[in-house]
């Protein structure tokens, strides 16, 4: 997750997967006025950048903080916060701060903002869920203990014998060095990534022990700070922060309204009550571009839909099950009937948008087929009923029905769709085990690698790898191919990573997005990136 599941998990249906809301806030100012600008997003999971590895809360974290590096059109690095980012041999980095950033508190940003942030992150007893991104940083595995009875014995793994990297180092109040356990030439687009944003001294209780209300009120280095609090399920505001070095807003402030019904989201819209709908609504694709006129945008995104077996059900073990299910699955039909062409079928497990992508890598297991799927599936002896569970907030009962639909017909089974009412309550059902079915899952890319497909999704421990997907030759070629020298060769190693993955089938692929969204007459210049956020610094008053 930056976007989100790293992971930000994507939670929407539709062209994007940030979470649809609805926003009071359209009409016109009157004088001298603030300008705001309402945005409709879902309930993040947590506000602390660390933790945060879902779209909704990736999105208000986007306004909060300033990262080290953005990434231009090509998907190339930019010093943002960083002043230099710098590596003779891609193992030790270098990292320069510019001066003149502050906290929204007034404290001056420093080395040690981003050094305490990230060993609090690392920190095996922490739970953070990015925590996986630090894993290439030299004393991670220090931090992070493996239990000797395995993760489900009945010790607690040890105690860490400490809580700092031993690849972090201070080199002046600007200047820390990074050193990783490996080379990996891809390190500078990494640091990019919602989890590695710095925290200012505010934030700890103590050393190494955040305030337990922090992420209720963020404190960031960023464009806008928080105005109030986060009213959860509600809304969160955000208002210009004068003292900021960089790029001004145009705008004074953002509200992010918290939906989870879309439906009300673009009736908000419709009505002038809600200035931006990250995600139109699959049941509204028809009628926007007459409802909204030029106000209705597409681009492009790293979006990729599918669906995930839990390895901890036994009826999906066998991997002809697997492989079955996915050949019964008519995607095209689906991209076409419920989503009018906004989304394109997935035959791969990465993203168009990243270096790297192969058209039908997943081969014959992503082709239809329903007469050999069947033959399959019952020679495999698939189980008569599939469940699939879904977050309500984020529209997908239709395509899950039509899934569903076709599952009945081509394979003789019983099909149901189970919502959940928030992706968050999904997330924790499956982080604990519960029988949920087969995963509804979204990703978007946290920084432009083809690894960032892999890794964090399939590999052992991977912080998005909800079902538990292991392969140790898997792990070892995704490592491969971020230690290799160039990254032309990197791609050629993490392809063979994604043969794997067609070979074994942990989850289903299933549609690449694109952005589908819409915004009111007020505003100007709406741009949504790769990663599903709303471009801020571009929005400007329409008059």
């Amino acid at each position: 997750m930056r976007g989100h599941f790293p992971l930000k998990m994507a939670v929407g249906a539709t062209a994007i997967m940030l979470l649809a809301a609805g926003c009071s806030g359209g009409g016109d100012d009157a004088g001298d006025e603030a300008f705001v600008v309402s945005i409709g997003i879902g309930e993040p999971q947590h506000l602390i950048p660390s933790n945060t590895t879902e779209s909704n809360g990736a999105e208000v974290l986007a306004a909060l903080y300033t990262p080290l590096v953005d990434f231009d059109a090509n998907n190339n690095p930019v010093l943002v916060a960083a002043e230099s980012i710098e590596s003779p041999d891609n193992k030790v980095w270098t990292i320069k701060l510019k001066d003149g950033y502050t906290f929204h508190n007034g404290e001056k940003v420093t080395a040690d903002n981003y050094i305490n942030a990230w060993n609090h992150a690392a920190y095996g007893p922490n739970g953070m869920g990015g925590s996986y991104f630090f894993a290439r940083i030299q004393g991670y595995d220090e931090l992070n203990p493996k239990d000797p009875d395995g993760e489900d014995g009945p010790q607690k793994p040890p105690t860490p014998p400490t809580n700092k990297l031993s690849g972090l180092a201070k080199v002046d109040d600007l200047t820390f060095t990074v050193t990783l356990k490996e080379p990996f030439s891809g390190w500078r687009s990494v640091m990019g990534y919602t989890v590695f944003y710095p925290l200012p001294n505010a934030a700890w209780a103590s050393d190494g022990v955040l305030k337990e209300d922090f992420e209720q009120a963020p404190i960031g280095n960023g464009p806008f700070k928080i105005k109030g609090k986060w009213e959860h399920d509600s809304k969160i505001e955000v208002e210009k922060y004068d003292a900021y070095p960089g790029e001004k807003p145009k705008i004074d402030g953002v509200l992010y309204k918290i939906y989870q019904d879309q439906q009300a989201q673009y009736a908000d819209l419709s009505s002038g009550a809600l200035d931006i709908v990250t995600q139109i609504p699959i049941e509204n694709l028809a009628s926007a571009p007459t409802d909204l006129g030029d106000r209705f945008k597409t681009s492009p995104n790293s979006v990729f839909q599918f669906v995930g077996f839990p390895t901890f059900l036994e009826q999906y073990s066998k991997v002809e099950v697997r492989k079955a299910i996915s050949m019964a699955i008519n995607r095209k039909e689906i991209t076409d009937s419920i989503f009018r062409g906004s989304q394109t079928p997935a035959t791969s497990f990465v993203s168009p948008a990243v270096a790297g992508y192969r058209e039908n890598s997943c081969g014959e297991a992503c082709t239809y087929d329903p007469a050999k799927a069947k033959a399959m599936y019952e020679a495999a002896g698939g189980p008569k009923q599939i469940k699939i569970t879904y977050n309500v907030d984020g529209g997908h009962k239709a395509w899950v029905d039509a899934t569903c639909n076709q599952l009945k017909t081509n394979l003789g089974v019983d099909c149901v769709g189970v919502g959940e009412p928030k992706f968050a309550d999904l997330l924790t059902k499956v982080e604990k085990k519960e029988d949920v079915g087969l995963i509804r899952m979204g990703w978007l890319m946290d920084y432009p690698l083809m690894e960032n497909y892999l890794g964090p999704l399939y590999g052992t421990g991977g912080s998005s790898n909800y079902y538990g997907y292991s392969n140790p030759e898997f792990d070892n070629l995704v490592k491969q191919g971020s230690a290799a020298k160039t990254p032309e060769e990197a791609i050629k190693i993490w392809q063979q990573a994604e043969d794997i993955l067609a070979r074994d089938m942990p989850v289903i692929p299933l549609r690449h997005g694109q952005n589908v969204f819409g915004h009111s007459e007020r505003v100007k210049n709406v741009e949504v990136d790769k990663y599903t956020k709303v471009e801020l610094l571009k929005l400007e008053p329409a008059s």
